[in-house]
């Protein structure tokens, strides 16, 4: 079915099983669903008439290689094996084209690729192993601009103001400044509570902040919308509402069982982010945690209010996160609205409590109180994938198996997701094997956890992981706020 077609049919009212579901959660749901509408996400409500694709999967086919997922990951996978290596790939979607964390994110374009900040790199594999990524990362970030610079995404380049919202985040900042500054040559620097109300804004929680000069704020939908087109135009199939729901390996051959039909591939592709259901695959299974994210966007300020706030400087231009282990990212979108996001529920069961708006909403009126109570025109929540290190895997997790994928992003995704995906095509077709940056850490090994006991603890107890992540939660509020 076309794109537009879609449209037309979603403007009646859709049948049950294809509305959204908003307490949908992959570790606990055997599927993400098949043709389900988008979240709604202010993203959505502004993207304009989505590009056409392939329909559903109708029927038994065999293809060379089956991308499972399209978001941008999935997207940029199935446009750089065509572009660069001339492999038209087909995408299975469970639901409609970048329907998971493609369509509910930030938007924050970081020179990054998971929760892990370049002090920490060094920390734990060694300055040379750090320069390396450092090299691979901003590699990935520079990819990202060009691409940003030739699609239609509202993109606007400003830089990251990472914001601490109490005096003792300030010597944490200071370092993790100099370490960008000194060993990986960075215009990083440190601001004074004077200086960003007077630069940027008026956040009334800040004390000081880092400012990183490389920053990209995209519409993550019209870029995915972008990647989209180009692959198709190159001879990418996208399928939505063709949902994995059965998958065996036989003769070399991978059987991929969608509602409509199976799909016979050499090659697989696993770009699922979030949207990891537990069934997909035994190479998935516990090896990312699902964790939810809430966002909002307000409505259009006015100039007054712009003003009150300080988000008629150079906010406008950059995006903005908080020191908190459970963040708060915000930043000023081109039409004047505010979007903000931080953590929500710890299950779909949950995510409708209207508890997880009002964190975002008290936080509005704790860092810009003249906002305090403006209404909120779009609220959304979707699904972050966590690894157990805090940092992606670009890998073929079993040597013996033609299966690939990119997942773990943490969050910090929607740069780096598009050079996953490059780095994953190269992968598939085995244009990897002269490159040394495939011995780096997010290329080297699969997702897995620290050791053997671990991994078995997780399969014994991943239907208590909520319990335990509840209990973090709390810890890390007190971390943030008390101690």
């Amino acid at each position: 079915m076309a794109a537009s077609a879609l449209i037309e049919r979603t403007t009646a009212p859709l049948p049950a099983e294809r509305r959204y579901d908003p307490r949908y959660d992959p570790l606990v749901a055997p599927d993400p669903g098949a043709g389900r509408a988008y979240a709604p996400t202010y993203w959505v409500a502004s993207a304009g008439t989505p590009p056409d694709d392939d329909g559903p999967i109708r029927r038994d086919i065999d293809v060379d290689v089956a991308i499972i997922g399209s978001g941008s990951t999935g997207l940029s996978t199935a446009l750089y094996l065509a572009q660069e290596h001339g492999v038209q790939a087909a995408v299975l979607e469970a639901n409609q084209a970048a329907w998971g964390c493609s369509s509910r994110s930030g938007g924050q374009g970081q020179n990054a690729s998971g929760r892990l900040k370049r002090g920490q790199w060094i920390a734990r594999w060694g300055l040379d192993v750090a320069k390396k990524l450092d090299a691979e990362i901003r590699a990935g970030f520079d990819n990202f601009r060009t691409l940003t610079q030739r699609m239609p995404c509202d993109a606007y380049e400003g830089g990251h103001l990472y914001l601490a919202h109490r005096p003792t985040k300030l010597a944490y900042l200071a370092d993790e400044a100099r370490v960008m500054r000194d060993t990986f040559g960075y215009r990083a620097r440190m601001l004074t509570m004077d200086e960003v109300r007077r630069d940027y804004c008026d956040e009334r929680e800040a004390v000081g902040a880092m400012h990183e000069a490389e920053g990209i704020g995209v519409h993550p939908l019209k870029l995915s919308f972008g990647l989209m087109r180009e692959a198709r135009a190159l001879g990418a199939r996208i399928h939505p509402a063709s949902p994995v729901q059965g998958w065996h390996s036989a003769g070399g051959v991978h059987h991929l069982r969608t509602p409509g039909g199976t799909v016979r591939a050499r090659r697989v592709a696993i770009c699922t982010g979030g949207y990891t259901g537990q069934q997909l695959s035994p190479l998935t299974k516990n090896r990312i945690m699902p964790v939810l994210s809430n966002s909002l966007a307000t409505r259009v300020l006015t100039p007054a209010e712009l003003a009150a706030c300080g988000l008629d400087k150079r906010a406008s231009n950059t995006f903005m996160t908080d020191t908190r282990t459970l963040r708060f990212y915000y930043r000023l979108l081109p039409d004047g609205r505010l979007q903000m996001g931080s953590r929500s529920s710890v299950t779909g069961a949950d995510a409708e409590d209207p508890a997880h708006l009002k964190l975002l909403t008290d936080a509005i009126a704790r860092k810009f109180p003249p906002l305090a109570g403006i209404p909120i025109e779009h609220s959304w929540w979707g699904w972050v994938d966590m690894s157990h290190d805090m940092m992606p895997r670009i890998v073929q997790p079993d040597p013996a198996a033609s299966i690939w994928y990119a997942l773990g992003y943490g969050g910090n995704g929607v740069s780096f997701s598009t050079w996953a995906g490059k780095r994953l095509a190269q992968r598939i077709v085995g244009a990897d094997r002269d490159r040394a940056v495939f011995e780096l850490p997010i290329y080297a090994a699969p997702l897995e956890y620290p050791n053997v006991m671990n991994a078995v603890r997780s399969e014994l107890f991943a239907p208590f992981r909520r319990l335990g992540q509840r209990a973090l939660y709390k810890w890390y509020w007190l971390r943030d706020e008390k101690f």
